[in-house]
């Protein structure tokens, strides 16, 4: 996928003025916090299973080398494929070749956020082979040629109407007084379609959310039971994924799978979830003659050894994008690559560096309510701040931003400094602000008054408010 990372600024502009995304940002934000409050609340264990997973996840990347190895191991065993790349263009590749071995022309493919970090189907096409998308959202993003903009629901920010419309356009074989004035109908339409594309795959590519050392098995996890045809159909299947999914046992998945789930969409259990391990066998009804598995590290070994190797714990719940004040303000697209959000603001700048993607960490108010949702517990905003101190280090500020911090750090250190130029700007602001207690102008201060309100200060500070406190006797 081709990044516009260097451009967020304007993406995030863009989206402020796009009523339809910003209509869709707040059904979706409401929906998916609501859903895991839910959840969360309904499994009194959550939090023990949480630190479960983290521990999990911290053990397996501490000795991956020795689970890759096992893995290996068990997927020859089961007579399965294991490919190693090192690079985007080598999994590609790899990919490719496995299909012109098969004489392949056709591809299904299930959702895979690491597809898209590699710009699977592009390679795929560029080779002439038709490539086909059957996750209703990956469905229909690939239509509108579009990326994702989010993880677990990649085409939040279309409306029904809008795949109403694409839908006409694209299945002209269809009667065109047909009813698809409601979402069920979108459903069954493209269900019909993508069943002739499911008989005839020569090749079926899913991801994988986790990868079993002990079994050398894949496992997936969807709402629609596109990835068990693509996988099962199809005389071939591939499974795309990336080093990090890798966990030790079959009941190390099982625990990360009672906690995605809950975190992604507020679900005990996604309606299927699938363990895939190697070809069919002799007495198997169905199941794919070859079990390719691409594994990708694509710089994920040397962030395993940097200062951001707690990111490769992520799952991919998106629950940090779905409680991101910025995110929910701006969508997924104005990131400008593959992964959206607090965690892309984090894996973003290690993939494309932090020359391109610069604009990202400094894309959060560090409120940490990513980090408080965050199942595997990824200390997201200190990393964004690390990413940001390896900018600033580096120069790439512009002269007006490092001046103003350097400012800002000299009256912090400086308490009494601090409490005389907050003790005369207070009243000041307050004043300005009026009776309406908030600001839509305020110089140096259009980023934030442009989109929405800045509240005014009440006109004395903490401090003086104490100190007042403690003349009177009340502390």
């Amino acid at each position: 996928m081709k990044s516009t990372a260097r451009s967020f600024k304007e993406n995030a502009r863009q989206a402020l003025k796009n009523q339809r995304l910003q209509k869709s940002l707040k059904v979706m934000g409401r929906g998916f916090v609501e859903k895991r409050a839910k959840a969360r609340a309904a499994l009194p264990e959550f939090d023990a299973l949480c630190q479960q997973g983290q521990a999990i996840k911290t053990h397996t990347l501490e000795h991956l080398d020795l689970y890759l190895e096992v893995y290996e191991k068990q997927l020859a065993a089961s007579g399965g494929h294991l490919h190693l790349a090192q690079t985007a263009q080598q999994a590609c590749q790899q990919i490719l070749q496995i299909c012109r071995n098969s004489n392949a022309r056709l591809v299904t493919k299930g959702k895979s956020m690491v597809a898209e970090e590699i710009g699977l189907n592009e390679h795929l096409e560029e080779a002439g082979l038709r490539v086909v998308e059957t996750d209703l959202g990956e469905y229909i993003i690939q239509l509108r040629k579009e990326p994702p903009s989010h993880i677990v629901a990649p085409a939040v920010h279309v409306g029904a109407d809008q795949v109403e419309a694409d839908f006409r356009r694209v299945h002209q074989n269809l009667p065109p007084n047909r009813n698809l004035s409601d979402p069920a109908a979108l459903v069954f339409e493209a269900r019909n379609m993508l069943r002739h594309e499911f008989i005839n795959a020569d090749i079926g590519i899913t991801g994988a959310n986790f990868l079993v050392a002990q079994t050398g098995t894949s496992v997936i996890v969807t709402n629609e039971g596109n990835g068990d045809l693509t996988q099962s159909l199809a005389p071939v299947h591939i499974v795309i994924a990336s080093i990090d999914k890798l966990v030790p046992t079959l009941n190390d998945a099982s625990t990360l799978i009672r906690v995605l789930a809950r975190s992604a969409t507020g679900q005990s259990i996604t309606t299927y979830t699938t363990f895939s391990t190697g070809p069919r066998r002799p007495q198997d009804l169905d199941g794919p003659q070859q079990y390719h598995v691409v594994l990708l590290d694509n710089g994920r070994t040397e962030q395993l050894a940097g200062d951001f190797s707690d990111a490769l714990r992520c799952i991919r719940c998106g629950a940090c994008m779905n409680h991101c004040p910025v995110y929910q303000s701006i969508g997924g697209h104005a990131y400008g690559w593959v992964y959206p959000g607090p965690i892309g603001a984090v894996l973003n700048p290690s993939f494309l560096g932090l020359e391109e993607t610069a604009d990202l960490p400094n894309a959060s108010t560090l409120c940490g309510r990513c980090e408080e949702v965050c199942p595997m517990g990824i200390k997201l905003p200190d990393l964004m701040r690390k990413w940001r101190e390896k900018h600033h280090a580096a120069g790439g500020p512009p002269a007006m931003v490092r001046t103003s911090l350097t400012a800002w750090a000299f009256v912090a250190k400086r308490p009494w400094l601090y409490q005389l130029l907050t003790g005369m700007m207070m009243p000041l602001l307050a004043k300005f602000a009026g009776r309406k207690h908030h600001f839509r102008w305020l110089p140096l201060a259009s980023g934030w008054t442009t989109s929405r309100d800045l509240p005014a200060p009440s006109g004395k500070t903490f401090m003086s408010l104490l100190k007042k406190h403690q003349r009177e006797g009340r502390l």
